[in-house]
């Protein structure tokens, strides 16, 4: 193994060897304590520390890394104390996630490290983001992220890279080559000669280096980080080296034949590095036993100090309130001026108000800058507010809603537009565990909003038809608001954006340009999960969101006799259980009404909620009205029968007679 020292002098060089020990002892200290049975789990990166030392030392200490859960050089690089680590890996609550989640996975804001989920590449995207921000506010970063070899399958890996080759992000994904993805030897993840090589098809540089060979891995990132600095663009870099320990330590090492591990352990990073300080005189033989001892004093002492930590004692409460960032609504100010506007251009207003309210609010989605987007919401918006910050995208939802999360992450909001809401499911993982998870994990809040042009009602099939909402009601973390009238969609538009929590904001399509109202042309907010009784009534309730509520009207109408009131709930997460309450004691008998299949519906929720707490008022079942459990069909008639409209009378009449 040949190094180049090129500018660093001696004490440099004693500095990366201690770097590169550090994480080595600590490592061999957690195996102990697995075999006492003192930890439970262990992820191993021994054979590897010098990709993440060197190319944390590369990066400059405000520079983001996004390291994966063998690479705890990256954390003791940045000098993150052990037993603050320690802490993390036992569970305890001067852990970063407090408890709330294991090993490496985790962020912290202080030392500009976001770790990864269990999910391979989702973390990509978050990079993308993360140097989308440094891009858009001139601060001349480069950011750093970490994949494996087998990770390189995930359509996540392609998503990411191509997004930032498109749009020029100062990115180094850097491949973790380590010859297996737990047991899958990289013959059975690829047929290319090298990973780097990938680099072709996205127009951007790729280069491999040796993995082992710590100032290989710091110069080539140090040299890279450099340019990109000032000419940004995303790098491939791919780092060869290799797993010398199991996937985890129960899973063994039986799989890997015993030559690779002969021939691997003759380019141990550690061992290498430290001969060759030796044969250059730079380090003493008297002092490698001297710093191993120091170190593990050290190491021996703060992990003492974590399992002297009492344990968590469980508040139901602190975990409930730990979902959300505590958000207080701006004062709504007097609005003097309303204008009659329809709900699509409502919905454009409030955005249009909210980019100007906030600078540092990005847009993005497919077809949404000068096309205006599928149904023209954001018409003109270039115009006003330039491409940097109303963006086109590449037709990948799950590479931009995780680079609208890294956004968020680097002091940027981010409003996402699905083109439809059943495309959603293409970034299903990133809103479901990264979006709404974040938060309770280690405390940091993700400022997105994503738009769902929903529902049906216009002959668009099943593809293009879903109103999908109870995907995501019951994910904590994630709120959810469906409005059904523009001053509505206005209002709690503007609240989601001011919110720092995701919000998944439902549009329902056939709304856009069939109904108008009143809405103030200044800033308007309406709270989340607060309902609102569109038309008192005596006799029964329809509960109801979204087209259900228009309905509710029209039935009311029809039967004027019958003095039925509604309830338009607006939010589903949160949504207001003390409306519901309200309106079940004065009129005794429910109906709720919903556009969603019936089976797993958001309604049979609602029904739960008042069945428990409500019992007593009722004089009548909580009865359910929605569509049928069939996906949508596109031939009018069989949509007209999927609906839940159809059945609404014979609904009522069945709830009316008792």
């Amino acid at each position: 193994m040949i190094f180049d020292r090129k500018h660093i002098d001696n004490d440099g060089l004693i500095t990366f060897y201690k770097k590169l020990l550090l994480p080595r002892l600590v490592e061999e200290k957690m195996l102990i304590l697995l075999r006492q049975g003192r930890i439970g789990k262990w992820f191993s990166g021994i054979g590897q520390e010098a990709i993440a030392v060197g190319s944390t030392l590369a990066m400059d200490a405000d520079e983001y890394i996004l390291p994966m859960h063998r690479n705890l050089g990256v954390f003791t690089a940045r000098n993150i104390p052990i037993s603050r680590l320690m802490a993390q890996w036992q569970g305890k609550l001067s852990g970063f996630t407090r408890g709330r989640d294991r090993s490496f996975h985790f962020g912290t804001q202080d030392y500009k490290i976001i770790g990864m989920i269990s999910h391979l590449g989702p973390q990509m995207a978050l990079a993308d983001g993360i140097a989308l921000a440094d891009k858009l506010s001139a601060r001349k970063k480069v950011t750093l992220v970490y994949t494996g070899e087998g990770a390189t399958s995930e359509g996540d890996f392609h998503e990411a890279i191509n997004i930032a080759a498109v749009w020029d992000l100062p990115v180094i994904f850097l491949i973790e080559n380590n010859g297996y993805g737990l047991s899958t030897p990289v013959n059975e993840q690829y047929r290319c000669e090298s990973l780097s090589d990938r680099a072709i098809g996205y127009g951007v540089e790729g280069r491999k280096i040796d993995g082992n060979n710590i100032l290989e891995v710091y110069h080539t990132i140090n040299e890279l980080a450099k340019d990109m600095r000032e000419r940004p663009r995303p790098v491939l870099l791919e780092c060869m080296t290799f797993r010398m320990r199991g996937h985890e330590e129960a899973s063994g090492t039986k799989y890997v034949p015993q030559e690779l591990f002969t021939e691997w352990q003759k380019k141990d990073p550690l061992e290498n590095f430290e001969k060759y300080l030796l044969d250059e005189q730079v380090l003493r033989p008297e002092w490698v036993p001297y710093l191993r001892n120091e170190f593990t004093k050290l190491i021996d002492a703060e992990i003492e100090k974590v399992f002297s930590e009492p344990d968590i004692i469980p508040h139901l409460q602190t975990e409930v309130d730990g979902m959300y960032r505590l958000y207080n609504m701006p004062k709504q100010p007097p609005y003097e001026v309303l204008s009659n506007k329809r709900y699509i251009d409502a919905i454009s207003d409030g955005l249009k108000q909210a980019m100007r309210k906030h600078s540092n609010l990005v847009i993005m989605g497919q077809d949404i800058a000068e096309y205006g987007g599928a149904f023209k919401i954001t018409q003109g918006f270039v115009e006003e507010f330039g491409k940097e910050r109303v963006r086109n995208t590449p037709i990948c939802e799950s590479g931009i809603v995780g680079t609208a999360m890294g956004l968020a992450l680097n002091g940027y909001k981010a409003i996402v537009e699905m083109q439809f809401a059943d495309f959603v499911t293409c970034g299903f993982n990133q809103i479901i565990n990264n979006l709404a998870k974040t938060y309770y994990r280690w405390g940091q809040a993700i400022d997105v909003v994503i738009r769902m042009p929903a529902g049906g009602g216009t002959g668009a099939g099943p593809f293009h038809s879903q109103t999908n909402e109870a995907w995501f009601t019951k994910t904590p973390g994630l709120k959810v608001v469906y409005p059904a009238f523009p001053d509505d969609a206005k209002g709690l538009l503007m609240a989601a954006i001011d919110d720092p929590n995701p919000v998944m904001f439902f549009e329902h399509k056939a709304l856009y340009r069939s109904i108008s109202g009143n809405v103030p042309d200044d800033d308007y907010y309406v709270e989340i999960g607060k309902a609102n009784i569109v038309r008192p009534g005596t006799k029964a309730s329809i509960i109801t969101y979204g087209m259900g509520v228009h309905w509710a009207i029209e039935y009311a109408e029809k039967h004027p006799e019958h003095s039925i009131e509604i309830l338009d709930l607006r939010s589903l997460q949160p949504w207001d259980k003390e409306a519901v309450i309200k309106t079940v004691k004065k009129t005794s008998k429910v109906m709720i009404l919903h556009e969603d299949t019936l089976t797993s519906g958001f309604g049979g929720e609602i029904a739960a909620y008042i069945g428990e707490h409500c019992f007593k008022y009722l004089d009548a079942p909580v009865m359910r009205c929605a569509s049928l459990d069939t996906a949508s069909p596109m031939n009018k008639a069989l949509e007209d029968q999927f609906l839940a409209k159809a059945r609404l009378e014979e609904c009522m009449e069945v709830l009316l007679k008792f």
